[in-house]
């Protein structure tokens, strides 16, 4: 695998997002909805070359359908206040347009979905691409997870790698966190006496709010995500196998959301169920339930 194509839009951070292209032995191809914003995003991602061995250059929606990975980002920008889910008019008509010009999509490609919302254009890309459930993914919970575990790792005085705990559910305002299965060196995380009287509630609210938080002081969110794109861009590439959670579809609630899936050179290879308390499944289900009700107005 190392053909890499980077599916853009004259307003998205093009090179936090390009990061994920030096990685190694990588070909990288952008296509860019903007056709001479491209042209001077790749001459200047060029000039970054002397850190890796990998190579640049604009491409067609055609070659874009035959690499190995294909990121989609393109989507129009989310205004403050405005939840994900609010932006699906918009970005439908644009991931319809993206998919029907790649066409035929090469049948062993990895499509990550990374525009919002993520969930319901994942769910939206598996049906118009024609590829298997597990070649389409997308970005998630993967970012929300991060969040909160620097949170938690703050509040405890440990690296955030030692924390293991998970943002499920939609990347957006219903999402959950899954308190009853997070630990922290096999201890359960409400058992720390720093967490033990923790406000849940506020805790979720501070992990779901802080990308509104950043779009509202400045306009979008690049970087966080774009480490989280290049991250599993390796983890694919180098089949790594790591565990992540990511939008993939749900037999149980016929829906894509974020669970924990392992990741690898065919993309996702398994679904890992966690542990959930009843409360946590009630709101995972509604979570499921509120984007189904979504996704079925767009496909059928």
């Amino acid at each position: 695998m190392g053909i890499l194509c980077v599916m853009i839009n004259g307003t998205t951070n093009h090179a936090s997002f390009s990061s994920s292209s030096y990685s190694k032995k990588i070909n990288n191809r952008n296509v860019d909805i903007v056709d001479e914003i491209v042209k001077g995003q790749v001459l200047d991602l060029s000039d970054a070359n002397f850190i890796s061995s990998t190579q640049v250059r604009n491409g067609t929606y055609q070659e874009a359908g035959q690499c190995d990975i294909i990121i989609i980002t393109a989507g129009a920008k989310q205004k403050p206040s405005e939840t994900r889910v609010e932006l699906i008019e918009r970005n439908y008509k644009i991931l319809d347009n993206v998919i029907k010009s790649m066409q035929p999509i090469k049948p062993s490609a990895i499509l990550l979905l990374v525009a919002n919302p993520v969930d319901i254009l994942t769910y939206i890309a598996q049906k118009l691409s024609g590829l298997p459930k597990h070649q389409v993914i997308g970005s998630g919970t993967f970012l929300d997870s991060a969040r909160l575990r620097l949170r938690i790792a703050s509040e405890l005085g440990v690296a955030e790698n030692a924390v293991h705990a998970y943002v499920l559910g939609e990347h957006g305002d219903s999402q959950i966190i899954a308190w009853s299965s997070a630990h922290v060196g096999g201890k359960k995380l409400l058992d720390f006496p720093e967490l033990r009287n923790v406000d849940k509630d506020k805790v979720a609210k501070e992990i779901s709010g802080k990308a509104y938080e950043i779009i509202k002081l400045k306009g979008a969110t690049y970087f966080g995500i774009a480490g989280c794109v290049s991250s599993l861009v390796q983890c694919i590439i180098l089949n790594q196998k790591h565990v992540r959670p990511l939008s993939t579809f749900i037999e149980e609630y016929g829906c894509v959301l974020s669970m924990p899936v392992v990741l690898g050179s065919n993309g996702i290879e398994k679904i890992i169920e966690i542990h959930l308390d009843s409360d946590e499944k009630a709101k995972l289900k509604q979570s499921a339930i509120s984007l189904k009700e979504v996704c079925d107005k767009y496909v059928k």
